[in-house]
Protein backbone atom coordinates (compact mmCIF):
# COMPACT_ATOMS: atom_id res chain seq x y z
CA UNK A 1 0.00 0.00 0.00
CA UNK A 2 1.61 3.34 -1.00
CA UNK A 3 2.63 5.64 1.83
CA UNK A 4 0.48 8.71 2.39
CA UNK A 5 2.39 11.85 1.40
CA UNK A 6 3.48 14.18 4.19
CA UNK A 7 0.52 16.23 5.31
CA UNK A 8 0.72 19.81 6.49
CA UNK A 9 -1.02 20.63 9.80
CA UNK A 10 -3.36 23.05 8.02
CA UNK A 11 -4.71 20.13 5.94
CA UNK A 12 -6.82 19.27 8.99
CA UNK A 13 -8.79 22.51 8.62
CA UNK A 14 -11.69 21.14 6.61
CA UNK A 15 -15.01 23.05 6.69
CA UNK A 16 -16.41 20.47 9.11
CA UNK A 17 -13.40 20.83 11.43
CA UNK A 18 -13.60 24.62 11.34
CA UNK A 19 -17.32 24.60 12.17
CA UNK A 20 -16.78 22.10 15.00
CA UNK A 21 -14.14 24.40 16.47
CA UNK A 22 -16.42 27.43 16.27
CA UNK A 23 -19.35 25.54 17.77
CA UNK A 24 -17.11 24.47 20.68
CA UNK A 25 -17.44 28.12 21.75
CA UNK A 26 -21.24 28.06 21.82
CA UNK A 27 -21.99 29.35 18.31
CA UNK A 28 -24.28 27.60 15.83
CA UNK A 29 -22.85 27.66 12.32
CA UNK A 30 -25.12 27.79 9.29
CA UNK A 31 -22.64 25.81 7.12
CA UNK A 32 -21.32 28.88 5.26
CA UNK A 33 -17.51 28.77 5.45
CA UNK A 34 -15.59 31.19 3.24
CA UNK A 35 -11.79 31.00 3.12
CA UNK A 36 -10.23 34.47 3.26
CA UNK A 37 -6.89 35.63 1.88
CA UNK A 38 -4.23 34.69 4.43
CA UNK A 39 -0.99 32.73 4.22
CA UNK A 40 0.75 32.86 7.59
CA UNK A 41 -2.39 31.72 9.37
CA UNK A 42 -5.73 30.46 8.09
CA UNK A 43 -8.69 32.83 8.24
CA UNK A 44 -12.34 32.07 7.52
CA UNK A 45 -15.64 33.92 7.45
CA UNK A 46 -18.16 31.75 9.27
CA UNK A 47 -21.92 32.08 8.88
CA UNK A 48 -23.77 32.06 12.22
CA UNK A 49 -27.44 31.18 12.59
CA UNK A 50 -29.62 34.25 13.23
CA UNK A 51 -26.56 36.50 13.61
CA UNK A 52 -23.89 38.32 11.66
CA UNK A 53 -21.02 36.21 10.31
CA UNK A 54 -17.80 36.16 12.33
CA UNK A 55 -14.15 35.82 11.35
CA UNK A 56 -12.13 32.87 12.67
CA UNK A 57 -8.32 33.01 12.69
CA UNK A 58 -6.48 29.70 13.18
CA UNK A 59 -2.89 30.37 14.17
CA UNK A 60 0.00 28.60 12.50
CA UNK A 61 1.14 25.88 14.91
CA UNK A 62 4.40 26.53 16.79
CA UNK A 63 4.80 30.10 15.53
CA UNK A 64 3.63 32.04 18.60
CA UNK A 65 3.26 30.85 22.17
CA UNK A 66 -0.06 31.34 23.93
CA UNK A 67 1.54 34.13 25.98
CA UNK A 68 2.64 35.94 22.82
CA UNK A 69 -0.80 35.66 21.21
CA UNK A 70 -2.49 36.89 24.36
CA UNK A 71 -0.20 39.93 24.40
CA UNK A 72 -1.40 40.75 20.89
CA UNK A 73 -5.00 40.42 22.06
CA UNK A 74 -4.35 42.53 25.15
CA UNK A 75 -2.75 45.28 23.07
CA UNK A 76 -5.64 45.47 20.63
CA UNK A 77 -8.11 45.43 23.51
CA UNK A 78 -6.29 48.36 25.14
CA UNK A 79 -6.54 50.25 21.86
CA UNK A 80 -10.23 49.41 21.47
CA UNK A 81 -10.90 50.67 25.01
CA UNK A 82 -9.39 53.99 23.92
CA UNK A 83 -11.99 54.02 21.13
CA UNK A 84 -9.38 53.49 18.45
CA UNK A 85 -10.57 51.87 15.19
CA UNK A 86 -8.88 48.48 15.59
CA UNK A 87 -10.47 45.08 15.09
CA UNK A 88 -9.97 43.36 18.45
CA UNK A 89 -10.82 39.71 19.16
CA UNK A 90 -14.13 38.63 20.66
CA UNK A 91 -14.19 37.44 24.28
CA UNK A 92 -16.35 34.64 25.64
CA UNK A 93 -18.31 34.82 28.89
CA UNK A 94 -15.26 33.64 30.82
CA UNK A 95 -13.25 36.58 29.51
CA UNK A 96 -11.15 34.42 27.17
CA UNK A 97 -10.06 35.45 23.66
CA UNK A 98 -7.75 32.55 22.74
CA UNK A 99 -9.39 29.18 22.24
CA UNK A 100 -8.04 25.67 21.69
CA UNK A 101 -9.53 22.88 19.63
CA UNK A 102 -7.55 19.67 19.17
CA UNK A 103 -4.10 20.74 17.92
CA UNK A 104 -5.03 24.33 17.00
CA UNK A 105 -5.48 27.61 18.78
CA UNK A 106 -7.80 30.18 17.26
CA UNK A 107 -9.46 33.53 17.86
CA UNK A 108 -12.75 35.01 16.71
CA UNK A 109 -13.33 38.53 15.39
CA UNK A 110 -16.27 40.65 14.29
CA UNK A 111 -16.59 41.03 10.54
CA UNK A 112 -15.57 44.47 9.26
CA UNK A 113 -15.87 45.77 5.71
CA UNK A 114 -13.93 48.45 3.91
CA UNK A 115 -11.28 49.12 1.32
CA UNK A 116 -7.60 49.99 1.37
CA UNK A 117 -6.80 53.67 2.05
CA UNK A 118 -5.59 55.86 -0.78
CA UNK A 119 -1.96 56.38 0.14
CA UNK A 120 -1.58 59.06 -2.54
CA UNK A 121 -4.36 61.04 -0.82
CA UNK A 122 -2.76 63.48 1.63
CA UNK A 123 -5.99 63.77 3.65
CA UNK A 124 -5.97 59.99 4.15
CA UNK A 125 -2.32 60.12 5.22
CA UNK A 126 -3.05 62.84 7.77
CA UNK A 127 -5.88 60.72 9.22
CA UNK A 128 -3.59 57.67 9.32
CA UNK A 129 -1.00 59.80 11.11
CA UNK A 130 -3.55 60.78 13.75
CA UNK A 131 -4.59 57.17 14.33
CA UNK A 132 -1.00 55.92 14.49
CA UNK A 133 -0.09 58.70 16.91
CA UNK A 134 -2.87 57.48 19.21
CA UNK A 135 -1.86 53.84 18.75
CA UNK A 136 1.75 54.64 19.61
CA UNK A 137 0.73 56.73 22.61
CA UNK A 138 -0.91 53.62 24.00
CA UNK A 139 1.89 51.37 22.75
CA UNK A 140 4.50 53.41 24.61
CA UNK A 141 2.85 52.97 28.01
CA UNK A 142 4.43 49.55 28.65
CA UNK A 143 6.55 47.05 26.72
CA UNK A 144 5.67 43.59 25.54
CA UNK A 145 6.96 40.95 27.94
CA UNK A 146 6.82 37.99 25.54
CA UNK A 147 6.72 39.29 21.99
CA UNK A 148 10.05 39.84 20.17
CA UNK A 149 11.83 43.01 19.09
CA UNK A 150 12.40 43.88 15.45
CA UNK A 151 16.20 43.84 15.07
CA UNK A 152 18.86 43.05 12.50
CA UNK A 153 19.65 39.70 14.12
CA UNK A 154 16.20 38.16 13.60
CA UNK A 155 15.19 40.07 10.44
CA UNK A 156 18.63 40.09 8.86
CA UNK A 157 21.50 37.89 10.03
CA UNK A 158 19.43 34.78 10.78
CA UNK A 159 17.57 35.13 7.48
CA UNK A 160 20.79 35.43 5.48
CA UNK A 161 22.20 32.32 7.19
CA UNK A 162 19.09 30.29 6.34
CA UNK A 163 18.95 31.42 2.72
CA UNK A 164 22.70 31.00 2.14
CA UNK A 165 22.78 27.49 3.54
CA UNK A 166 19.61 26.11 1.97
CA UNK A 167 18.22 28.21 -0.88
CA UNK A 168 20.60 30.52 -2.76
CA UNK A 169 21.80 28.82 -5.98
CA UNK A 170 25.54 28.24 -6.31
CA UNK A 171 25.68 30.74 -9.21
CA UNK A 172 24.62 33.55 -6.89
CA UNK A 173 25.89 32.39 -3.53
CA UNK A 174 29.11 34.40 -3.32
CA UNK A 175 27.44 37.57 -4.61
CA UNK A 176 24.60 37.19 -2.11
CA UNK A 177 26.88 36.55 0.85
CA UNK A 178 29.15 39.48 0.02
CA UNK A 179 26.29 41.88 -0.63
CA UNK A 180 24.27 40.97 2.47
CA UNK A 181 27.40 41.13 4.64
CA UNK A 182 27.98 44.73 3.53
CA UNK A 183 24.28 45.62 3.88
CA UNK A 184 23.99 44.24 7.39
CA UNK A 185 27.20 45.96 8.43
CA UNK A 186 25.74 49.30 7.31
CA UNK A 187 22.44 48.56 9.04
CA UNK A 188 24.13 47.54 12.30
CA UNK A 189 26.21 50.71 12.21
CA UNK A 190 23.09 52.84 11.63
CA UNK A 191 21.29 51.31 14.61
CA UNK A 192 24.41 51.59 16.76
CA UNK A 193 24.58 55.34 16.06
CA UNK A 194 21.03 55.73 17.43
CA UNK A 195 21.08 53.92 20.79
CA UNK A 196 18.59 56.36 22.30
CA UNK A 197 15.83 55.49 19.78
CA UNK A 198 13.08 53.89 21.82
CA UNK A 199 11.28 50.66 20.95
CA UNK A 200 7.53 50.62 21.65
CA UNK A 201 4.64 48.29 20.92
CA UNK A 202 3.71 48.79 17.26
CA UNK A 203 1.41 47.20 14.69
CA UNK A 204 4.50 45.87 12.94
CA UNK A 205 3.04 45.22 9.48
CA UNK A 206 1.29 48.50 8.76
CA UNK A 207 0.73 48.34 5.01
CA UNK A 208 -2.46 49.32 3.21
CA UNK A 209 -3.72 45.73 3.10
CA UNK A 210 -4.04 45.76 6.88
CA UNK A 211 -6.33 48.79 6.95
CA UNK A 212 -10.00 48.84 6.01
CA UNK A 213 -11.12 52.37 5.11
CA UNK A 214 -14.79 52.94 5.77
CA UNK A 215 -16.88 56.03 6.53
CA UNK A 216 -13.81 58.24 6.57
CA UNK A 217 -11.95 56.10 9.13
CA UNK A 218 -9.25 53.43 8.77
CA UNK A 219 -9.89 50.23 10.71
CA UNK A 220 -6.57 48.60 11.59
CA UNK A 221 -6.62 44.80 11.35
CA UNK A 222 -4.21 41.88 11.77
CA UNK A 223 -1.82 42.69 14.61
CA UNK A 224 -0.26 39.24 14.14
CA UNK A 225 3.21 40.76 13.56
CA UNK A 226 2.96 43.22 16.45
CA UNK A 227 6.25 43.54 18.30
CA UNK A 228 8.64 46.01 19.90
CA UNK A 229 10.12 48.36 17.31
CA UNK A 230 10.80 52.05 16.64
CA UNK A 231 7.67 54.05 15.85
CA UNK A 232 8.92 54.66 12.29
CA UNK A 233 8.24 50.97 11.52
CA UNK A 234 4.51 51.79 11.32
CA UNK A 235 5.06 54.92 9.23
CA UNK A 236 7.57 54.17 6.48
CA UNK A 237 5.36 51.64 4.67
CA UNK A 238 2.88 54.45 3.98
CA UNK A 239 5.46 56.21 1.77
CA UNK A 240 5.86 55.79 -1.99
CA UNK A 241 7.33 57.50 -5.03
CA UNK A 242 10.38 59.77 -5.41
CA UNK A 243 11.98 61.58 -2.48
CA UNK A 244 10.10 64.86 -2.88
CA UNK A 245 6.79 62.96 -2.87
CA UNK A 246 7.80 60.94 0.18
CA UNK A 247 8.75 64.18 1.93
CA UNK A 248 5.27 65.62 1.35
CA UNK A 249 3.69 62.36 2.48
CA UNK A 250 5.71 62.18 5.69
CA UNK A 251 5.03 65.84 6.43
CA UNK A 252 1.30 65.14 6.25
CA UNK A 253 1.56 61.92 8.30
CA UNK A 254 3.48 63.68 11.06
CA UNK A 255 1.11 66.64 10.98
CA UNK A 256 -1.58 64.25 12.19
CA UNK A 257 0.76 62.15 14.35
CA UNK A 258 2.00 65.12 16.40
CA UNK A 259 -1.53 65.91 17.54
CA UNK A 260 -1.30 62.89 19.87
CA UNK A 261 2.30 61.73 20.21
CA UNK A 262 5.82 63.06 19.90
CA UNK A 263 8.06 61.78 17.12
CA UNK A 264 11.85 61.45 17.31
CA UNK A 265 13.10 62.76 13.96
CA UNK A 266 16.30 60.72 14.29
CA UNK A 267 14.15 57.74 13.34
CA UNK A 268 14.01 58.99 9.75
CA UNK A 269 17.52 57.54 9.46
CA UNK A 270 16.03 54.06 9.99
CA UNK A 271 13.65 54.06 7.02
CA UNK A 272 16.03 52.44 4.53
CA UNK A 273 17.59 50.04 7.08
CA UNK A 274 14.10 48.83 8.03
CA UNK A 275 13.08 48.57 4.37
CA UNK A 276 16.17 46.46 3.65
CA UNK A 277 15.51 44.17 6.61
CA UNK A 278 11.93 43.68 5.43
CA UNK A 279 13.12 42.65 1.97
CA UNK A 280 15.59 40.12 3.39
CA UNK A 281 13.07 38.80 5.89
CA UNK A 282 10.38 38.43 3.21
CA UNK A 283 12.53 36.04 1.19
CA UNK A 284 13.34 34.07 4.34
CA UNK A 285 9.64 33.95 5.24
CA UNK A 286 8.84 32.35 1.88
CA UNK A 287 11.70 29.91 2.39
CA UNK A 288 10.57 28.90 5.89
CA UNK A 289 7.01 28.31 4.69
CA UNK A 290 7.86 26.38 1.51
CA UNK A 291 6.63 23.12 3.03
CA UNK A 292 3.14 24.65 3.29
CA UNK A 293 1.38 23.64 0.02
CA UNK A 294 -0.29 27.07 -0.15
CA UNK A 295 3.07 28.76 -0.75
CA UNK A 296 4.28 26.93 -3.90
CA UNK A 297 0.78 27.42 -5.37
CA UNK A 298 0.65 31.13 -4.54
CA UNK A 299 4.29 32.09 -5.07
CA UNK A 300 5.42 29.79 -7.93
CA UNK A 301 8.09 32.28 -8.98
CA UNK A 302 9.99 31.90 -5.67
CA UNK A 303 13.30 30.01 -5.49
CA UNK A 304 14.05 30.19 -9.20
CA UNK A 305 17.27 31.50 -10.73
CA UNK A 306 15.33 34.50 -12.01
CA UNK A 307 13.93 35.24 -8.56
CA UNK A 308 17.32 35.23 -6.87
CA UNK A 309 18.89 37.30 -9.63
CA UNK A 310 16.18 39.95 -9.26
CA UNK A 311 16.37 39.80 -5.46
CA UNK A 312 20.10 40.49 -5.52
CA UNK A 313 19.53 43.38 -7.94
CA UNK A 314 16.94 44.87 -5.54
CA UNK A 315 19.37 44.53 -2.64
CA UNK A 316 22.05 46.32 -4.68
CA UNK A 317 19.59 49.17 -5.18
CA UNK A 318 19.03 49.19 -1.44
CA UNK A 319 22.77 49.52 -0.91
CA UNK A 320 22.62 52.75 -2.92
CA UNK A 321 19.62 53.93 -0.89
CA UNK A 322 21.43 53.22 2.38
CA UNK A 323 24.37 55.34 1.24
CA UNK A 324 22.14 58.30 0.38
CA UNK A 325 21.32 60.93 3.02
CA UNK A 326 18.16 60.04 4.98
CA UNK A 327 14.80 61.62 4.23
CA UNK A 328 14.74 65.28 5.32
CA UNK A 329 11.55 67.15 6.14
Amino acid sequence: MPEEPNRHPFDALTPAFVMDAIESQGYRCDCRVLTLNSYENRVYQIGIEDAEPIIAKFYRPQRWSDAQILEEHQFTQELAEQELPVVAPLFNRAGESLFHYQDFCFALYPRKGGQAPELDNLAHLQMLGRMLGRIHLCGSIRPFAHRPTLDSRSFGHQCVTLLSEQFIPADYLESYRSLTRDLLQLIDERFARLPEVRNIRVHGDCHSGNMLWRDGTPNFVDFDDSRMAPAIQDLWMLLSGPEDQQRRQMDKILEGYHQFHDFDFQQLQLIEPLRTLRMINYSAWLARRWDDPAFPRTFPWFNSLQYWGEHILELREQMSALLEPPLRL
